[in-house]
């Protein structure tokens, strides 16, 4: 499915912000060598046991063997050894967080997500965490509280005390857990996150709660807002076409590695529903690209390069609605970038809007590469029959 366009921090980044909000966390170090690792773990004053663990932009670490144990400063450094540049799911964990273990007497979930169907911060607090909490929805959807959060009056104790006794959870914890609830808020607003969660919340023999793993999600739109992100993103070791696209004020997507078709629109929106019905089709997306705006056929034709830049992908679907990305703009570009391109790679394109008359003249000269359709459901029928 496409994915929003979120800059997901490691954990480690995040694991900052909740100290910068004063939530409670682990002492922890950063590292992205394995020499040395004793003499960092006594520098960040840690204890041992401590857990070593992969720091890639992706769930399902442990799983994967991406967290690790470690008794000693001997078994900590061959863990690091073998978590250093493991390939999970196609991210390469190139830092480790190493952290102290903690013994959480219970664990609980909790994190607030922007809501499109409420349109408001959307608070979820489950007393089951550890667990991915869709599994919990599942098995034991009466353990899960979902709350919309007035951003008006912000996270009052209602919230809270329905959250508590909704799930069962031991009321005992309301104070802190209002408390935890109320600096996670704020670093949601101040941060612009999509989404920032704790999975899980330690509950500790002393009856105190600690972030024990963090996951934010912030909105690639308000990155020049967040300079000290935005040097973390910049730094992130993503893939060559999502920076190259970046270069030119696209938005790529990778999506799924089988998939051999490509979209490209003027909007996430329309970006989605095209995915949508391709896969309800039965067929796969490689990749997708938001042109934004203001498009001219020079950036069309490095956007048709770029998507073609992925191996896997054979046929480029065009989605446009031309306002001030024209379609002939558009149709000029992928003229251009197609006469660079292999015969065997084929564009099917839906356009309406701004000048279609003539991005049709223009499709009408390379009419052998291109197929024009008159809505998507008719694109997804060409796009199947091109396969077969």
């Amino acid at each position: 499915m496409f994915r929003r366009l979120v800059v997901d921090l490691l954990e480690y980044k995040a694991q900052e912000i909740f100290a910068k909000y004063d939530v409670p966390i682990m002492k922890n170090t950063v590292i992205d060598s394995a020499e040395g690792i004793a003499e960092k773990i006594v520098e960040a004053n840690l204890s041992y046991p401590v857990v070593v663990k992969a720091q890639v932009q992706i769930g399902g670490r442990g799983k994967a063997g991406g967290i690790k144990f470690a008794d000693t400063p001997e078994e900590a450094s061959d863990r690091a050894k073998e978590i250093l540049y493991m390939n999970i799911r196609g991210h390469i964990a190139k830092q480790l967080m190493i952290v102290e273990k903690a013994n959480p007497v219970d664990e609980w979930y909790l994190s607030i997500m922007l809501d499109r169907l409420t349109k408001s911060p959307l608070l979820i607090f489950s007393p089951v965490g550890g667990m991915d909490i869709e599994q919990v929805a599942k098995e034991q959807p009466d353990k899960i509280a979902k709350i919309p959060i007035d951003i008006f009056t912000g996270v009052k104790d209602y919230v809270i005390e329905y959250a508590m006794d909704k799930t069962g959870a031991d009321k005992k914890f309301k104070d802190q857990l209002k408390a935890m609830v109320e600096k996670l808020y704020k670093a949601f607003f101040e941060y612009h996150c999509m989404l920032i969660e704790i999975n899980p919340v330690g509950v500790n023999a002393d009856d105190t709660l600690i972030a024990l793993d963090g996951k934010v999600s912030i909105d690639d739109s308000a990155l020049y807002k967040l300079p000290d992100i935005l040097e973390f993103r910049d730094k992130l070791q993503e893939e060559e076409l999502v920076k190259e696209a970046r270069s030119f004020r696209f938005h790529y997507v990778p999506l799924e590695d089988e998939g051999d078709i490509g979209i490209m629109s003027n909007g996430s929106g329309l970006m989605m529903s095209c995915i949508d019905l391709i896969s309800k089709r039965g067929m796969k997306c490689g990749s997708g690209l938001d042109l934004g705006g203001g498009a001219t056929a020079e950036r069309i034709k490095e956007a048709v390069r770029i998507m073609y830049s992925n191996p896997k992908v054979h046929t480029l679907f065009i989605c446009l609605f031309g306002g001030i990305t024209r379609c002939d703009e558009v149709c000029g570009g992928v003229k251009l970038a197609l006469a660079e391109q292999p015969a065997n790679k084929k564009v099917i394109i839906r356009m309406e809007g701004t000048n279609k008359d003539k991005g049709i003249e223009i499709i009408n000269t390379i009419s052998d590469r291109v197929t024009l359709v008159n809505g998507i459901p008719e694109a997804v029928e060409a796009l199947w029959d091109l396969r077969q």
